[in-house]
Formats: C-alpha cells, structure tokens, sequence
C-alpha cells in the first residue's frame, strides 16, 4: 500500500498528510493495551461494583423481559447492529420493514394515522413536539407553551433549557384543574402523569385547540392498550419512550423515543420517516420519505437537527409487540395494573392513602413524614421506590414485578399481603379502539416464526458483517464482538437512571475514566457524556459557548460561522442553539477561504459568537490553515467549535484542544466503535476547555447549571458505554495511534488507485488526502449521463454498499475505507470501481445506450434475472455477476432500483396489506407466465 502511494513508511505517509502546526509531540498518555479477556473481566468487575435491584422508581423507565430470541437474533446481532442508515433503501429493505413495524406499532397504540421511525429519548421528543407545534402554529404570534406539573421533572429540566434558547415561554399550570389564561401556542400534558394519575383530557384538549393551540400528550404505550389513546382524545401529536417494550434500563439509555402525529402534520414530522413507495417494476418498497427535510439539504431551515435516530432499540420494541401480539400486550398491561392495584389495596389496610383514584402502574403515596425510612428499608431489601418527598412514595410496577415484590413492598410500608387479582378499569378511561391489527402482530407469536422472521429480513440488508461499508463521513469500522459482549450484561442493563449513587459505583467509574481517557485524546478539560447523538453534542456545545457569552454580557454574540462544507446538522444546531448562521465561502482548493473568513468577521465584529469547523475538513483534507482560522476568530472575541465527526483522523496524531478549539461534539459511534444500528444509537459527547465547562449539561434532576440538561438522563445512552471503554482499554495509546494512521494509509492508497478512473476532488499538501476521499464524478456524468447514483446502484450488483453519495459535493462519491479493512477487501472495491469505470465506457462509446445499461437498470434482483423474458443488450451474468463475489455468495438486492419522488407524493408510512405484494405476473397451472 505505501509502495503504491509512493513513500515508504507510515511515519513518511504522516509527515506528509499532517500539516506538523496541528500535529502532537506527545504519545497520549493513557494505559496500555489489555488483552481481550483482561478487558472483559475488568467489565465484569464494574458491572459487579453495581447493585441491581427490582427498579419501582419509574419516571418513564421501567424494567422489561427481553425476550431472548429478540436479543440473540437482534439486539445481539451483527447482521442488525453494524448497518447503516437506510440512505440507500434497496439494500436496507430489512431494517425499513422493522423500522416500518415500529411505526405501525405506535401509530396504533397512539390513535394517530403517521408516526415516525424514532427520535432520542421521551424528554427530548417533547422538545420536538413543542418545535413542531410552535411550526404549525404560526399564526398564533404567541412564543409560550403551556407544559402540565405532571410531566416528568427530567422533561420539564431539558424543556426550559432548550426553550430558553430560543425566546419560547414556559408556562407551567395543573392542566387538570384546567387550562391558565393568555396566548400560547401549544400545550404539554403528561398522561399517565409523573404521579401515576391517568386522566379523561377530552375536554383540555378541545379547550386549547378551540384557543388556537395544538396539543401533545406525553403518553405510555402499555398503559395505551387498556387507557384511551391520546388521538381518541382528541390530541395533535403523542411522544414517549418505547423503552419498556423489550428495551433494558440501560443506565438511562440508549432507549426508542416516538412522536405520532394527526394528519395535516406528517411533513413537519421531525427525524426520520420511513415511507412505502415502488421500485421499477411497480413492486412495494420501502423508503426514507420526505428525504429533502435532511439536515445536508436544507440546512438551517431544517426541521430539526436530529441525524441519528435510535434504529436498533426502535426494531427491538416494533419485534417485541408483533412477538407478543396485541392480546399479549394487553395481558402484560393487566397484570402490571393489578399488581399496583394489590399494593394499594394493602397500603389500604393501614390508612395510607394513594394521592389517585385512577392509575395505571403507578401509585403516589401519601405517608406523613417516614417517605425517607419506608425507601431506605425497601432498598435494604433490594427494592427501589422513589422519595417525593418528605411525606410522599412513588411506586411503578413493570413487566417484573411479581406477587413476592408486591409482598415485600408492602412489607416496606408495613402491611401484609394481598392477594392480587385483576382491577377493573374506569369505563369513562378505558380504551375502545382496536390496535396492532395488522398481520405482522399475529404471524411471528413463535420463537421458530420470529426467529425466522428476523433473519428473513436481514438477509435483504447489507451490513457490515457481509461487506465494507464505505462511508465518507461517517467512519463504518469493526464494533468488536468482546466491546459489544458486556452490554447485555445485568449489572449494566439493569440499572434505572435514578438509582441511588451507592448502587451506581461501577457506572461512575467506568463514565469518569471515560471522560478522564476522552479529555487526554481530544485535548480538553472536561467531558460531558449526556449527549446521546451527535447532533445533541453539537447542541451541547453551541448551547455551552451561548452560556458563556451571556455569563460575560455579550449577549449580542449570536452569529456562528459556517463554512459551506459543513456538516448539515451544523446549521441547524446553531439556529436551535438561538444563533444565526452566517456561511463562509469554501475556496477553490476545498479549504476555509480565509479572504471571505476575514471579511465576515469584520462585517459582524462584535456579533461573532462561533465559528464550527469540521477537522479534517468534510471534503477530506488536513486543512493547513486551520490554526490561522481559529486565531482570526478568537481575535474577534468568538469561540471555536470543532465538530469531531473526523476524529478518526486525529486520535494520536493531533488533539483540537492544542490547536485552537474550544469546545467539540465526539462521535462514539464512529470513532470510538459505538455500532450504528441501522440509524442509531449513536452517542455524541461534548468535551470543552477549562472556561467553557461550567456550562456543559447538567444533571436533569439535579436543577442546576447555568444551561440545563441536553437528555432525560444525566449520562445520555449510559449503556453502551462499555463498548467505548472496551475499545480503548484494547487499543491503549500506541494502538489508537497505529489504528489512525491505518486509515490514512487506507485513504490514500484508495484514493491513488482509483484517482486514474474517478478524479479524486480535493486533496492537501502534497496530494495526500486525510482519512477520506471525494470521487468526483461530474465530468463522467456530464459526457456520458451517467450519475453517482447510478455507479452507487451498480454497486449493489458487486456486493457493496455504496459510498456517500453527493455530499458535500452533488455529484460525487466521498468514501472512506477506515482502518478496519484489509488489503484483501480494498482491493476488491478498488476492481468493482475499475470495472463500472470500465461500463461506464462502454456508454460512451455508444455500445450501451445508458437508460438501458446495466448502470441504469441497476441493481439487478433475483426474479429479473430468472425471468423468462430479457431483453436487456447485455447478459444476465453481466448483470448479476459482474466479478465472482466473495466465497462465491452473491447477495441479491430484494427490490430493483426504488422510485422515492413516486412515495414522497404519495405517503404512506404503516404497514402495508399483504395484498399489496401479490405478483402481478399471471400464473397458470402453478407456473408464473
């Protein structure tokens, strides 16, 4: 690889690539590297130093039964774990059916027609919520928000710091006793509420939408299949946590957030949707719909800056409810609720009083003044309840708990027994819509059927355990089985967010180290864990630089800089961080144009809040400038953000605290091996300099902090931490170095290769590239027609994910190999681009005319290939097997090349009937004619 390149070592390939103003003298100074099985039962030894208990605290987390066959054959699986965002549907028609299935669940649950394909976590969906009524509400000219007292406190924490930033009033008022007076936009109503209470809210929410404001209803999906719905009370939208279906505790996360929406408001619909739309031959596919709400699209006037979902924990909970079907549903439901009706009827026997008459699994209890003794004598039990206050309990029963748990709890308190059975449920509460309809919760109620199932869909997705999956931008490495192992693991899944901090030891080790390990890589002071997307760390530290200025009286600071290379999400991270984006010109060589840098801060001057560059920039260089940009803004008295999505060229090699940032966003599931689920979880951290740290996120229980808390949880999606600590416990210093400079090496070497068939766009000094390379297809598509699109197609036909396509530059491919990759697999994409290099000529010499070239009629399925009739100017070996693909196993797309425009006019984003995919071929005598 270096021989093709040119030089002779690494340490040349480093010298050259990396500009030395940026490049540390240093070796990190981090423990050395550990053997597999030393990492692991040095876990084994954390997740021990952490006391699991029966989890009654509640607040939105509630202990679940994974069924085993959803975790060994998903939540376990490479084949679900390791793909990516569904970007290019025909080969993710897999996890779309899954993430679509989810969908139809929470529709159906909600009593609302769209819902999306997941969003974070429940505190930030109502964030969403609020943004998007405040969308739809434009007419209304009011900037305040009614959120009712029985939204949880961890909501009511993440919603008055991201209000805050952007001029929205909060009003809190008891919506149950009705509605305050003045002008709002929209109303919050918990229901069940943080007390337990379950309401009929009919009448609230015809009294707001007769005011002019929409509603959303923060709500429960089990409590939703014996309760009214929020849409047959009437509500606009409905958010929550899928978490309790078949989601472990986590610490906190990662967890399923959900929003649903009436119709009239599915395309202001925040995150991702998934659609069914149509491939070439009319047959059913799904899709991303309504893609141009993107970040990379549309940029500040994005609809959030929400990029990741939480895809892998969305399938888990779409799998567990078409696995225990609706009956299943409503029986585990029942059986909560009656448990939590056993111990009110014993905390009866002693006059002690629950503050609701209507419940669902929660039970407020009013006990005088021993709150504090009755919790401390349940956990000496191994039970956690939750202290109010001095004189109130909060009790939630969930799928674990079990007759000997409400005899212990009431043992607590000081009662005896009861014997539980079935409560009845209010009639003016009860739910009389039917639910889950749809023949995929009735089909897979089997562990042989949903075994079955799970790999059926898999096998239509290419993952990274089939293939490289050659993203630029978003570094698609190994996520080792021995990182992913301990997740699983009870003294990790089991922990509530809220435990008590003595049973919370071995988390609190591991997040110190975490952060201790991360501030030495990256150069900083102090770390944040709490973001649980990177986007969220984008927002964490705009919010942080924000803080700072108004700390010091600049409150006009509110302009952030932005190249036009940037990341999508950069834009609208600073608009939602109440900044307003002012873009810098890119210049000719792919760098920063400092002339217009240099002219922007003068126009603004005293306005300059920040500047957010991506390092090594998002066209694939060592920008040599970088320490000149960061110097001109800090002159002008702004900040410095540098997002870390290219971290994986940095580690070891350079640290952008030592080069002039002041604070980044770091992408665990990038960088730091953090799997991508299919579109999620992803983990963002923010690490800042000294002066910057007191306004990173705060505890959202806790209360304090200048800027608040960015998630419901204080350490964001806690339980998969272990994979990060794993991989740099393995790796220790000179490993994380070595892995970086490999994929250098890997870049260039590619970018060598193919440069004499796909022009390479950019590259730095020396005509090296850092980690990734943009392959500029334009003046191929502008001589021949044919397009990126059309070569990330023909791909699939090769046994390859494509490249990114047209970002950050229509038209192009932008790939990055990562260091994960061996010689053996590069050079095999190297050849499938050589040889569609290769087709592409034979276009344009006019052998193929190009709308019926196997570059346009690609990818090639099964069926086109067996098909009696082929009319097509080129074989069907051609189309199908191109090269002999690896261990002579061909993956075959399920679906030929899919019509998006045909399915974003067309939405629809539920299950479809099976009728639906019904053959239109005719068939006589058992035979397809």
């Amino acid at each position: 690889m270096l021989h093709a390149i040119g030089l002779g070592t690494l340490d040349e390939l480093i010298e050259a690539a990396v500009p030395s103003s940026i490049r540390t003298a240093a070796a990190l100074t981090l423990p050395a590297a550990r053997s597999e099985e030393g990492v692991l039962a040095e876990l084994a030894h954390i997740a021990a130093t952490n006391r699991t208990c029966v989890q009654m605290i509640g607040l939105g987390y509630y202990d679940t039964i994974t069924p085993p066959v959803l975790r060994r054959n998903m939540l376990e699986s490479p084949a679900w774990y390791t793909s990516y965002t569904p970007y290019q549907p025909e080969i993710s028609q897999g996890r779309l059916e899954a993430l679509l299935t989810f969908q139809t669940m929470v529709a159906d649950l909600t009593g609302l027609p769209v819902a999306g394909a997941s969003l974070l976590d429940e505190a930030t969906a109502v964030v969403e919520a609020i943004l998007l009524m405040r969308r739809a509400s434009k007419d209304s000219g009011s900037a305040a928000v009614v959120l009712d007292t029985e939204c949880f406190p961890q909501t009511a924490a993440v919603v008055a710091g991201r209000a805050a930033a952007l001029g929205i009033e909060v009003i809190r008022a008891d919506v149950g006793v009705g509605l305050p007076d003045g002008d709002f936009f929209g109303v919050v109503m918990q229901n069940p509420g943080a007390s337990g209470v379950v309401r009929d809210l009919t009448a609230v929410v015809a009294d707001a939408q007769e005011r002019g404001a929409l509603v959303a209803v923060a709500t429960d999906l089990l409590a939703s299949t014996l309760f009214a719905p929020p849409g047959d009370q009437g509500a606009d939208i409905a958010v929550g946590s899928a978490q309790r279906f078949g989601v472990p505790l986590f610490y906190g996360g990662p967890h399923a957030g959900f929003m649903s929406v009436r119709h009239g408001l599915e395309r202001m619909l925040p995150g991702r949707l998934v659609g069914v739309s149509r491939d070439r031959d009319g047959t059913p596919a799904y899709r991303l719909a309504l893609q141009t709400r993107e970040q990379h699209i549309r940029r500040d006037k994005a609809t959030s800056n929400i990029c990741t979902a939480q895809a892998l924990l969305a399938n888990v909970a779409g799998m567990y409810a078409a696995y225990h079907g609706p009956d299943g549903l409503a029986s585990i439901a029942r059986r909560v609720h009656g448990h939590a009706a056993a111990i009110a009827t014993g905390l009866a026997t002693l006059g002690l009083a629950v503050t609701n008459a209507d419940y669902f699994d929660t039970l407020t209890v009013r006990v005088g003044h021993g709150a504090k003794k009755i919790v401390a004598r349940a956990a000496a039990d191994g039970i956690n309840l939750r202290r109010i206050d001095a004189a109130h309990v909060g009790i939630s029963c969930d799928e674990r708990t079990t007759e000997d748990v409400v005899s212990r709890v009431l043992a607590a308190f000081g009662a005896r027994p009861v014997p539980s059975s079935p409560a009845d449920l209010p009639a003016h509460l009860a739910r009389t819509s039917p639910y889950l309809q749809h023949e995929v919760f009735h089909l897979y109620r089997s562990e042989t059927a949903m075994m079955r199932f799970l790999r059926t869909l898999s096998d239509k997705d290419l993952a990274l355990d089939r293939t490289m999956i050659p993203l630029g931008s978003c570094t698609m490495k190994l996520n080792a089985a021995v990182e992913m192992e301990p997740i699983s693991w009870p003294g990790f899944a089991g922990i509530h967010p809220f435990a008590p901090s003595e049973q919370t030891r071995g988390y609190r080790r591991l997040v110190e180290e975490l952060q201790h390990w991360l501030a030495e890589i990256t150069g900083y002071d102090r770390v944040s864990l709490q973001p649980n997307a990177g986007s969220q760390g984008e927002l964490a530290g705009l919010l942080a630089i924000r803080g700072y200025h108004q700390s010091r009286g600049d409150v006009d600071r509110t302009i952030c800089l932005i190249p036009q290379s940037a990341h999508g999400t950069n834009a609208a991270s600073a608009v939602l961080a109440g900044m307003q984006v002012v873009v810098v010109a890119t210049a000719q060589t792919g760098n920063i144009d400092l002339t217009d840098l240099a002219d922007k801060l003068a126009i603004h001057d005293e306005r300059i809040a920040a500047i957010m560059i991506t390092y090594p920039s998002t066209h694939g260089v060592y920008e040599p400038d970088v320490r000149q940009v960061c110097d001109l803004v800090h002159e002008a008295g702004g900040q410095v953000y540098i997002d870390g999505a290219n971290l994986n060229a940095l580690v070891g090699l350079a640290r952008p605290g030592d080069f002039g940032g002041d604070v980044s966003h770091l992408n665990l599931h990038k960088t730091f091996c953090i799997p991508h689920g299919g579109g999620g979880p992803g983990v963002g951290p923010v690490a800042a300099r000294a002066h910057l740290a007191p306004f990173l996120p705060s505890d959202p229980l806790a209360g304090d902090g200048p800027v608040g808390p960015v998630s419901a949880a204080n350490y964001g999606s806690a339980g998969i931490l272990p994979i990060t600590w794993a991989y740099l416990a393995l790796m220790g210093p000179d490993g994380l170095r070595a892995a970086t400079e490999t994929a250098v090496l890997s870049a260039n070497y590619l970018a060598r290769r193919l440069d004499p068939y796909f022009p390479v766009l950019y590259t730095g000094p020396g005509g090296f590239v850092a980690h990734e390379c943009i392959l500029d297809l334009r003046a191929l598509t502008k001589a021949t027609g044919v397009t990126a699109e059309d070569v990330a197609k023909r791909l699939i036909d090769y046994g390859f994910h494509a490249p990114t396509l047209s970002f950050p530059v229509n038209g192009t491919l932008m790939v990055e190999p990562t260091e994960s990759e061996g010689l053996g697999e590069l050079d095999r994409f190297i050849d499938a681009m050589i040889a569609i290099s290769a087709e592409i000529a034979e276009v344009a010499t006019g052998r193929w005319e190009l709308e019926r070239s196997p570059l346009r009629q690609a990818p090639h399925t099964s069926e086109q290939i067996c098909a009696d009739d082929w009319d097509l100017p080129y074989s069907r070996r051609r189309a199908a097997y191109p090269v002999p693909p690896p261990g002579g196993v061909k993956y075959w797309p399920p679906v030929r090349r899919i019509d998006g425009a045909y399915g974003d006019r067309n939405l629809a984003c539920s299950c479809p009937p099976p009728e639906a995919f019904v053959s239109t071929t005719p068939i006589e005598d058992g035979v397809l004619v």
